[in-house]
């Protein structure tokens, strides 16, 4: 099942393919990449889910995956069966192409092992002597 969180994405169509972070809570869904910005609501039964995505571009420069769509409206439908999601999206702004994609949890790190009781302080007086050498 789709959980709400943090995911990486990882998607591709025939012409490119490309990674963002996507966040999901309370039924929205927003995220970004290198080029685009993207936001919309999803809808999850189970392990499957849909969502209504649109994008809007934020830095100009190569083409989308899509070709050359800046702003699209793409409809999502995927599954969710354990913790990564797989979908398939299209967009009526490029008709015929697919997009393909995965979505991946990002994991909380671990907590930081405890500390020690105490380190003892620093005393160069402890270190060892070098022997001294003739001139």
């Amino acid at each position: 099942m789709l959980k709400d969180g943090t995911y990486a994405a990882w998607f591709n169509t025939p012409f490119d393919q490309g990674t963002g972070i996507v966040h999901l809570a309370d039924g929205l869904i927003w995220g970004r990449d290198s080029l685009m910005t993207y936001h919309g609501s999803c809808k999850v039964d189970g392990d499957r889910f849909t969502a209504t995505v649109s994008t809007k571009r934020h830095t100009d420069g190569r083409a989308t995956i899509f070709g050359v769509h800046d702003e699209l409206t793409l409809d999502i439908a995927g599954t969710c069966a354990g913790k990564i999601a797989t979908y398939t999206a299209t967009a009526a702004q490029a008709p015929g192409i697919v997009l393909q994609g995965t979505l991946i949890p990002t994991e909380q790190p671990s907590p930081a092992p405890e500390r020690p009781a105490q380190v003892p302080a620093f005393n160069p007086g402890k270190l060892p002597k070098l022997p001294k050498r003739s001139r």
